[in-house]
């Protein structure tokens, strides 16, 4: 079956969030007076990134709403009590810094360029819809996408099915008809490919990873098993691995 339509994740995929987060948050704490409490700036952020993850985790499972985890995550890294006001307020100035540090990877338009012809695009993102709107306009590339969903709005996150089944529907598609591509072998990868999508997992590091098994996979190979993400490291792969001959059997375009 012919790959009609391309569903992507963004941060860390078409955008390069580690790379603006890093920088605007060093730049913030620089702002903030806040470097010399931390024996490093990579210590900081390591810092934040680790209560960034609790926080978006806490969200996933409706434990707290988009503009609470954000509060939280505030709080629990000042470790200190803040009003919503304060957290919030400190939060914006961190975007200030974060928002001019934003930027594409270099390979992202050129291959929306090469497949504008060929396949539609949307986007299936776990963030809010707020967030990712403005920032693809931003980038300057909200126009390459029919439709912008996120799981915010949807009330589902991937790995979860439902929320690739979900875009699938809103594309008109059969999952088998929508590839998904993004940087999570778990959360992208895995989710895309057991939704029952072309699954292809961009791994911009270049470590020699394998997904591994699911913890309650039975031993063996399933009876019927569903193909697994294709891992690729950089977008300039996609073009060739969509060719309808490359769905079963063919070899990775990438080790």
């Amino acid at each position: 079956m012919t790959i009609e339509a391309v569903l992507w994740d963004v941060d860390d995929t078409l955008f390069d969030y580690t790379t603006a987060d890093r920088t605007g948050m060093r730049g913030h704490l620089t702002a903030e007076g806040l470097l010399d409490g931390f024996a490093s700036v990579e210590q900081a952020l390591g810092r934040w990134r680790e209560h960034t993850d609790a926080q978006w985790a806490r969200f996933a499972a409706g434990e707290v709403d988009w503009e609470g985890q954000r509060r939280d995550r505030v709080r629990a890294f000042l470790g200190r009590p803040l009003t919503d006001t304060e957290a919030e307020d400190w939060f914006v100035r961190y975007l200030r810094h974060y928002e001019g540090a934003w930027a594409l990877f270099p390979d992202v338009v050129p291959v929306l360029d090469l497949l504008a012809g060929s396949h539609r695009h949307a986007v299936l993102s776990n963030s809010s819809l707020r967030v990712q709107e403005h920032k693809l306009r931003v980038l300057g590339v909200r126009d390459r996408f029919e439709s912008v969903l996120c799981a915010a709005e949807l009330g589902v996150s991937k790995p979860a099915a439902e929320a690739f089944h979900t875009a699938c529907e809103a594309l008109d598609l059969a999952p088998h008809q929508v590839a998904y591509v993004g940087d999570h072998p778990e959360i992208d990868g895995r989710g895309a490919a057991e939704a029952g999508l072309f699954s292809v997992w961009i791994d911009r590091t270049g470590v020699n990873a394998v997904v591994p098994p699911a913890p309650d996979a039975a031993p063996g190979p399933p009876a019927d098993p569903l193909p697994g993400p294709r891992r690729i490291a950089s977008l300039a792969e996609l073009p060739a691995i969509l060719r309808p001959d490359t769905r079963f059997g063919a070899p990775s375009t990438f080790g």
